[in-house]
């Protein structure tokens, strides 16, 4: 074997160190667990999975795990009011506090990440219970958000240990959504560069594509982007920061009410946008609206697709095309009263890029509410 071949296993290999299945799931600190269990399973078509609180043993919390699909949401609530828990809601409202990442071992993932320079959340422990064991660890990234990496191979239960199966006699249908396709952070002035390098050397993760203020800008603001991403692509965590615009943008606007960096979007992939997105708006979600002429020369910017335009422009999905396919994307208005957290559905025919040629519109969009709340 020659020594190109030899560095480029080596490479490979090191690259390779922490290998990522996929998302187990997303937790979310928010003031009441009980209510945002219903409103998720009410409007998104979650379906009750597991519990946790004090009829399971668990004194100081209470969780509800939701499930549709591939997607599980985790909804955590105090029952102190001194606790960690409490202080991260009383400071930044409901928010994402866990990107759960599922792995093979937790215990080497804490090792290789630790060692790289990763800063300790949770040291490996292994839970167990009648149903079998689970093995969790977990490392700090932006802001107060942490990853846990679970590794659940010999468990067999309804989630892990510390939970009992939740049973509801209310279990709206689902509404297609099928898997976690990324999550976006946003983090402070001259911060994404940072975070891309702690990505890069902790984790292992490749800058897959970037977006400057010149790609990402209106008449009033704009905004920096880099997609990182594990190596089978499983995982993606764009990451965004402020730049410099006339008037405040969105990214500034989520520090200001989320008062500091977190995830601020969760993006679940649907194998029909349509249905998906219909059967939302029915059930209350808001989404972001776009005017029509967006959709005036949009099939001249795209090309060919397979769905008919006119239910596109009135439910005011997006559409953008790379050299691999096109997609479909639609985002909602924040899903809590602070103008942080919020939703995007998207649907890919063969595209794997994030909807460069709508950021205008989308972000456009987003003043708008912006200006509005008088944050623009």
């Amino acid at each position: 074997m020659s020594s190109t071949t030899d560095t480029a296993t080596n490479a490979a290999q090191e690259t390779d160190f922490l290998t990522l299945n996929g998302t187990d799931y997303i937790e979310l600190y928010v003031g009441n667990a009980k209510q945002s269990a219903h409103y998720y399973k009410t409007a998104f078509g979650f379906q009750g999975l597991a519990y946790a609180g004090p009829e399971t043993g668990v004194k100081d919390r209470v969780s509800y795990v939701l499930v549709q699909d591939k997607v599980r949401l985790m909804l955590t609530t105090s029952l102190k009011s001194d606790s960690e828990i409490s202080e991260h809601h009383k400071k930044h409202g409901d928010g994402v506090k866990v990107l759960a990442l599922w792995v093979d071992d937790a215990y080497d993932a804490y090792e290789q990440t630790i060692k790289r320079g990763g800063k300790s959340y949770m040291e490996p422990k292994t839970i167990t219970d009648d149903h079998g064991e689970v093995c969790m660890s977990g490392i700090y990234t932006y802001g107060e958000t942490v990853h846990l990496f679970v590794e659940r191979k010999n468990y067999k239960g309804a989630f892990m240990p510390g939970f009992e199966k939740w049973e509801s006699t209310y279990n709206p249908e689902p509404v297609g959504l099928k898997y976690i396709d990324h999550c976006v952070g946003n983090v402070d002035w001259n911060q994404m560069n940072p975070w891309v390098k702690f990505y890069e050397d902790v984790m292992g993760f490749k800058n897959i594509l970037s977006f400057d203020d010149e790609d990402i800008s209106t008449e009033y603001s704009a905004l920096m982007s880099k997609v990182m991403s594990n190596g089978n692509g499983y995982i993606k965590f764009p990451i965004n920061e402020p730049a410099e615009g006339k008037k405040k943008s969105q990214i500034e606007e989520y520090l200001d009410f989320y008062e500091g960096e977190g995830v601020q979007h969760i993006a679940i992939a649907t194998d029909n946008i349509i249905e998906t997105v219909t059967a939302l708006q029915n059930r209350g979600v808001e989404f972001l609206n776009i005017p029509g002429s967006y959709y005036e020369t949009i099939l001249d910017r795209v090309g060919e697709i397979d769905e008919d335009l006119a239910p596109l422009k009135e439910l005011g999905i997006l559409i953008d095309r790379d050299e691999e396919g096109y997609l479909l994307q639609i985002f909602t208005k924040p899903v809590e009263d602070r103008p942080t957290m919020f939703f995007e559905i998207i649907q890919r025919k063969g595209a794997q890029s994030f909807g460069k040629g709508n950021f205008k519109a989308l972000f456009e969009a987003i003043e708008r509410e912006q200006a509005n709340r008088g944050n623009l």
